[in-house]
This record gives structure tokens, sequence and C-alpha cells, in this order.
């Protein structure tokens, strides 16, 4: 049981219960919805800027925008739409809750090491999910188009990694295992919070195309993973940085669809999956496959028998 002593009691919670109250779990739910799908409305400007440039998407008179222009678009949705859920967190914490933007798990000390571990423990958790699937001969290289892929691809996929998904990343983290999690944690029970936000997280990507059940299952085990690494470091900086590389692996690495969608913005390896849908994920990508399932469970299993405390130690 004292390996467990993290989960029981934690600074997260500890940081959450620095405000004057803590939000109740019925209203916690629906404000959450309101925040992921009202935040949508700030890529919307980005979204009519690329119209007004290059037409809708399907029409004979549409214009294809070259590959840095693509990234650049991509980005800045991502980057205005997923950065208006940590606006509304904020705002919420500042002014319900009363309490800094920083006891989201944002406390300085340490951060930039938890931030670079988190993105190179992210990239080769999911470099982890291809080489499995190679391994069984299931993933093999695509015929695409030169100018799309490799060092030409090389600036567009950086672009989309700098502007889109890091913030991407964050926004999901700071919603979910950054307050949700502490929040019911320290109102009520930790079992409580890290279950419910694990649940949340998948429900919330339920309405991304090609969804399985073992999609589903998989992106509620991506929940309780995140929950137990933010919970180990006390912070969520290292989250926050896993989350972001891993879906730039996926769709800018390694050209795989990022849960159910395509990132055309160029790719430095363009893979295809070609093994069973079960296992690779079909057309949902990895994160709907057997390979990623054991890759997060491989991950839970190490945050359980890590011989020391990943969390940086305050005076």
């Amino acid at each position: 049981m004292n390996k467990l002593n993290w989960i029981w009691g934690n600074r997260l919670y500890d940081l959450a219960r620095q405000g004057q109250r803590l939000t109740p779990w019925w209203a916690i739910l629906p404000l959450s919805v309101v925040i992921v799908f009202g935040s949508s409305i700030f890529g919307l400007p980005i979204e009519l800027i690329e119209f007004w440039f290059y037409g809708l998407s399907g029409t004979p008179t549409r214009t294809e925008p070259d590959l840095l222009s693509a990234s650049l678009f991509t980005g800045l949705t991502l980057a205005f739409a997923f950065g208006g859920i940590i606006l509304a967190v904020w705002l919420w914490i500042r002014f319900y809750e009363r309490r800094s933007f920083v006891t989201l798990g944002f406390e300085r000390q340490g951060a930039l090491g938890q931030y670079v571990r988190g993105l190179l423990i992210g990239l080769l958790a999911f470099s982890g999910a291809v080489g499995f699937m190679a391994l069984f001969g299931y993933i093999d290289i695509e015929a695409s188009d030169p100018a799309q892929v490799g060092v030409a691809a090389l600036g567009s996929a950086l672009i989309t990694l700098l502007l889109g998904w890091l913030i991407q990343g964050a926004a999901e983290e700071v919603l979910t295992r950054g307050w949700m999690m502490p929040v019911l944690s320290a109102r009520y029970r930790p079992w409580i919070g890290i279950l419910v936000s694990s649940l949340f997280f998948g429900i919330m990507h339920g309405i991304n195309p090609n969804l399985s059940v073992l999609a589903m299952l998989n992106l509620i085990l991506y929940g309780l993973f995140g929950a137990m690494y933010a919970l180990r470091e006390e912070s969520l900086w290292g989250i926050c940085a896993f989350h972001s590389i891993w879906n730039w692996a996926q769709g800018n690495l390694f050209g795989l669809a990022v849960s159910g969608q395509n990132i055309n913005t160029g790719t430095i390896f363009n893979l295809v999956e070609t093994g069973p849908d079960w296992f690779t994920g079909g057309a949902f990508g990895p994160e709907g496959g057997l390979a990623v399932t054991v890759v997060l469970v491989i991950g839970m299993v190490m945050m359980v028998i890590w011989p020391q405390p990943v969390a940086t130690v305050r005076t």
C-alpha cells in the first residue's frame, strides 16, 4: 500500500485546496462540457481566414494551400481553439475558486526538467507502439509525394508542433488532470477524481470519427495513465509535454491518424497500418488498437513499481 501513497495524498490535491472553495461535481461536469465545445469558437476566425484564401474543401474552385501555409493554419486553429480551454479554466479558478493558475500543477521548481522528460518519454512511448506493430509486420511505408514527406516536411511538422500540439496537449491536461481530477479528489475521494476525469477524457473524444469500442477503452486508459503520471510527479508539466509530443508523433512524425483525424500538414515518415484493426487501430489510428493498449499498461505498471518518487522535493 505504501507504493500508492502518492495517489491517496498528493500535492496536486493540496494545490486545489488553496482556493477559497472547491467546485462541486454537479457543476464540474456540465461546465467542462461547455468549456470543451464552447472553446471551439476561438478557432473559427482562423478557419474563416483559411476559407477566404483557399475556399471550401471539396469544391472544384478550391486552391490547395502549400505545406507551410497548411501547417500554419492547422497550428493556429489548434492553438486558438484549445487555448480557449486553458483560458476558460483559468477564469473559473481565478474568479470562482479564488486561486492562481500555478495551482493547476504549474509550479516553477523543476518545471524544465519535468517538461523535457515528458517530451522524451512521450516520444519513446509512441515510438514503442509503432515498433510493436512493426515487430508483427503490421506497419509499412506508404507511397507519397516527396514534397510532403521527410526533410521537405520538417519545417511544416515543427510549425504544427510549436503552434498547435503544444497548446492542444496542455489544454486537455489542464481541464482533466489539472482541474477536474484534483478538485474532485480534494472535495470527495482520490479514486473519484481519477475515475471521473479519465471517463470524461474518453467521452470527450466520443464524437471523433472512426471511433471503436477498443478506441474508447484506450482513451479512458490513457486518462488513467495521465492521472498516474501527473500524480507521480505532483505536477502537470510532464504530462502536458507527454500528451503534446504523443499527438505530434502520431500525425507529423509517423503520418498516422490522431484519434480518428488525419493531419495533412506534412510528416517526417509516412507510415500506414497493414495489420488487423484490433491491433493497429485502423482508421482511428494506433490509439484504437491493442499496440497502444500494451504501451499504456506498461506505462501504468512502471508508475507503480518505480523505486524512487518522481516528484520534485520541495522545501
